[in-house]
């Protein structure tokens, strides 16, 4: 399958089977992510894996994650960061975004939906997992097999010329 086609195959999945994902394919989907870029190479993210009934029960007090088998919670640490000069500003968003990003298509590929969380509560998954000061939950990948009855419910994108500015 081409990248063309896999990113319009990507949809949203928020129904999941039971069936769990292979340990291959859950590590094929973070080396996806342990080899997307960061700014100056710093790799500032930590992913922790939610799978047992005792991390999912954990990660259910933050977030919905639509019963998916698998979970990802994708952390920045803003001690290995990098900061742009002129301003300040931590490219710990970004990085852990892309990062994301890389799984979730690589989860596309070996026939997984997934749908990436923002809406949580990250001072409970803070206090859940343990996690040190240092490391902020910014996007959670819920991964697993689409229920046969779940459906794409995005909305038409906008068009090219809605999605791009020309200033040349």
């Amino acid at each position: 399958m081409s990248f063309s086609q896999l990113i319009q195959k990507r949809y949203s999945v928020r129904n999941y089977t039971t069936q769990q994902v292979e340990e291959e394919k859950l590590n094929a989907i973070l080396e996806a992510g342990r080899l997307a870029p960061t700014a100056a190479n710093l790799q500032p993210v930590k992913v922790i894996v939610v799978k047992s009934c005792e991390a999912m029960t954990k990660i259910k007090k933050a977030a919905n994650i639509y019963n998916a088998p698998l979970a990802l919670i994708v952390c920045a640490d803003h001690k290995t960061a990098w900061t742009r000069p002129f301003d300040e500003k931590q490219t710990t968003d970004i990085d852990a975004t892309i990062i994301t990003d890389h799984m979730m298509i690589q989860a596309t590929e070996l026939g997984l939906g997934s749908v990436w969380i923002c809406y949580f509560k990250p001072d409970v998954l803070k206090t859940e997992f343990n996690l040190p000061n240092n490391l902020e939950p910014i996007n959670i990948l819920a991964i697993g097999y689409a229920d046969e009855n779940d459906e794409p419910t995005f909305k038409q994108r906008n068009s090219i010329e809605e999605f791009t500015q020309y200033n040349y």
